[in-house]
């Protein structure tokens, strides 16, 4: 078999482990992998670079994604890009594609299933943790660890300012990255789009914090927090039209240093949560997926997609139903507020 392999949307830790592992199973049954380069731009565009299990053995550590990625949507102008990709796909002698993504590169994934019966297979991937499809994401464990390195670099120099830090973390509509790195750290007060933002509570919890004697505060916002009857602070739009979230530290620290009289300052984290080395969580998680979409496709179960329930990997009919935006678990949530006294 000659199979395609397409990594799309953010980058994240673990994609070069799919990589590679996919290469490695095909390979080892005496089939050919072709990486697609730029997710499905590339497709659409016919840019393609051979994978052999030698070139990506080196790369199991390596952040990113040795494809290149993008957010290229080809159903945002489906005359010309959906004939393009499915003529490349033909001319490439393409015999199946491997779709590594989050839920909008899936979608499109879903969309050619059910228009064109396309033989695809589907991994998901995200360091929001907000696929309905897995208990956990790899590249999300790598991405809280950065936060929660982070956070603590910060902390020395909130406690030499006697300052409030209030730490914007990306998360999109999910409070993940936000409550497992806050609770990590010991965050002061995290606030995730699953709870609207309280600024009374907020403040009184840092205030008797400081009449208490702790002179500094850690605050993690995620980026999709809300407050009560209003919508998410949004700086833009992307080709999916899902709105690129961001601003609400700032408003959260304007309010901490209005009410509460303490210097505050923002950071945003942003893109640093996606880059470096994946953990060894990330790396052997990302690489039991690549493992198991490849026997998908050497069993030629196409128009399937990966689950992952507990440490037990499956399969589904890829469908758009099935990527559904998973929630914070607010028991995780009640657990970390016991610490806003």
């Amino acid at each position: 078999m000659k199979v395609g392999l397409l990594t799309g949307g953010g980058d994240c830790p673990g994609l070069n482990a799919v990589i590679r592992a996919v290469t490695r199973r095909v390979a080892d049954a005496g089939g050919s992998c072709l990486g697609i380069q730029e997710g499905w731009r590339g497709l659409i565009r016919g840019m393609f670079r051979p994978l052999t299990p030698e070139d990506v053995d080196p790369t199991i550590g390596m952040g990113g994604t040795i494809l290149g990625s993008s957010r290229t949507n080809p159903y945002k102008s489906p005359d010309a890009d959906v004939p393009n990709l499915r003529r490349n796909f033909a001319e490439a002698g393409l015999d199946a594609l491997i779709v590594v993504g989050g839920d909008d590169t899936l979608g499109v994934a879903a969309r050619l299933i059910n228009d064109f019966e396309l033989p695809i297979v589907g991994v998901p991937k995200t360091i929001d943790n907000d696929l309905e499809l897995a208990d956990f994401s790899f590249g999300f464990d790598t991405a809280v660890n950065v936060v929660v390195e982070s956070v603590e670099r910060l902390r020395t120099t909130a406690e030499s300012h006697r300052r409030v830090m209030v730490v914007e973390t990306m998360g999109r509509s999910t409070g993940w990255l936000a409550c497992f790195a806050g609770m990590a750290v010991g965050a002061d007060y995290i606030l995730v789009p699953e709870v609207p933002i309280e600024v009374p509570h907020l403040i009184a919890s840092l205030r008797r914090k400081r009449e208490a004697g702790k002179n500094h505060a850690i605050v993690l916002v995620a980026e999709g927090a809300r407050y009560p009857d209003a919508s998410p602070a949004v700086l833009e739009s992307d080709a999916f039209g899902h709105p690129r979230l961001g601003g609400v530290g700032s408003l959260v620290a304007h309010a901490i240093d209005r009410q509460l009289r303490a210097e505050t300052r923002t950071v945003v984290l942003g893109h640093l949560q996606r880059g470096g080395a994946p953990t060894v969580h990330d790396r052997v998680l990302a690489t039991r997926m690549g493992l198991a979409a490849a026997e998908l496709i050497l069993r030629r179960r196409f128009g399937t997609v990966l689950t992952l329930r507990g440490s037990q990997i499956a399969d589904v009919p890829l469908e758009s139903s099935v990527l559904a935006t998973r929630s914070l678990d607010l028991a995780y949530y009640q657990d970390a507020a016991a610490f806003f006294y």
